[in-house]
């Protein structure tokens, strides 16, 4: 496939422009993932002159809403590389993976990955960047308190006690604002047994018992205690909370892999541990993976699978986890990350991955679900509200959703 592409470019008539929009993984300007982008796409281009690709890169605020736009506008890219696939998969406007990637290419993704990318057994969504999450505590705070790394609930309230008494402004940060909120309380839900499914995946299952326990116990042993610092969890995003663990403001919190470098460039030194569960380790941890797919509009589904071919092979997956310090999805370049030493720090997010629990990516429900969670889940903390009232809004609103598909 790829030499003929090379001879024929778009069928012998001209070259053919596949345009992509991806988020930027990058902090500033200074490490945009453009410049990722850029180098990938002049690469491919120099074996493939057939072919150009121009790329858009847009913040994570923007791109999910501004892909939504173009394909409502009868403007697809050729290639997105955002939060989610499942609308338009449902829609028909993209390409499933049999029919762009070549066998290795398609074979090298993890499985887990694989299957959270299909729809009705159909894989449409391509894992790009994964990552897990642990609980992050700030070992200088923890030496100074003369705690340990906590193992249960129980052992996570009294340490955010110790260090409270210690004057650590954020003994545990709780970002409950609606930047990354559906994040959070899936940890926290599987942390207490449960999830936002139910144990065969058919359906939602946010009011649980569990889920209401575990809210409950948030609620009473750590916000209404004081333990979770000045700022309401329903008024604290998540990037709040990172920059105030990169300044040494914060006991604990639950991160992920790119957190950490930036706090150990700060000069905190970052311990990690499983997040903690009622009486032990988290039935399991939460993973978290981003997608590329391929629209149908242009019809460019050779050059698009090319491209794609290039982008997954390891030298590119594993430039792009270096930047980031996200995890790779494909088998062979997770194995060469866990065996390079200056990797070391993520063996752990890299032994969790295959057992993680993703969002329910494939449900063209779960945007929606993911919207009510970030909006409401705030108040199941609040002073005034009860914890079980807000999840059985949220689950009122996944049943809805649900309905609607």
């Amino acid at each position: 496939m790829l030499a003929t592409l090379t001879a024929c470019g778009s069928g012998g008539s001209g070259d053919v422009t596949l345009k992509l929009v991806a988020a930027d993984y990058g902090s500033s300007g200074t490490n945009t993932s453009k410049t990722y982008w850029d180098n990938v796409a002049r690469a491919f281009e120099k074996s493939h002159p057939g072919v150009r690709v121009d790329v858009r890169v847009l913040s994570w605020k923007d791109v999910d809403r501004e892909v939504a736009e173009m394909v409502a506008r009868d403007e697809a890219p050729d290639l997105a590389q955002i939060g989610a696939y499942a609308d338009y998969a449902k829609a028909d406007k993209l390409y499933d993976v049999d029919s762009l990637l070549s066998v290795p290419t398609q074979a090298n993704f993890l499985p887990l990955l694989s299957r959270a990318g299909e729809m009705n057994r159909v894989q449409y969504g391509m894992p790009f960047a994964a990552s897990t999450r642990l609980l992050f505590f700030n070992e200088e705070l923890f030496d100074k308190a003369g705690v340990e790394p906590p193992r249960t609930w129980a052992d996570l309230k009294k340490a955010a006690q110790v260090l409270k008494a210690e004057g650590v402004k954020y003994p545990f940060a709780l970002p409950l604002g609606s930047e990354e909120a559906q994040a959070e309380t899936m940890q926290w839900l599987l942390s207490g047994g449960g999830g936002y499914r139910d144990a065969g995946g058919s359906s939602y299952e946010i009011d649980s018992a569990a889920n209401v326990r575990t809210f409950q116990w948030l609620k009473d042993e750590l916000v209404t205690a004081g333990l979770t610092g000045p700022v309401a969890p329903g008024r604290l995003d998540r990037q709040q909370a990172f920059d105030a663990f990169t300044r040494g403001e914060v006991g604990m919190l639950n991160g992920h892999p790119t957190l950490m470098e930036t706090a150990e460039k700060a000069g905190v030194k970052v311990g990690k541990v499983p997040l903690p569960g009622i009486e032990g380790k988290a039935k399991s941890a939460m993973g978290v993976a981003d997608w590329m797919m391929a629209f149908k509009q242009n019809g460019h589904r050779k050059e698009a699978g090319a491209f794609l071919d290039f982008v997954y092979q390891d030298k590119n997956v594993l430039d792009f986890s270096d930047r980031y310090d996200i995890l790779p999805v494909t088998v062979t370049a997770s194995s060469a990350m866990a065996e390079d030493r200056k990797h070391a720090d993520l063996k752990e997010f890299l032994e969790a991955l295959p057992s993680t629990e993703l969002y329910p990516v494939g449900e063209t429900s779960w945007a929606k679900v993911s919207e009510s969670i970030k909006k409401n889940i705030g108040k199941a903390v609040a002073p005034d509200t009860d914890p079980e009232s807000v999840l059985q809004q949220i689950a009122k609103d996944a049943r809805d959703a649900e309905a609607a598909e």
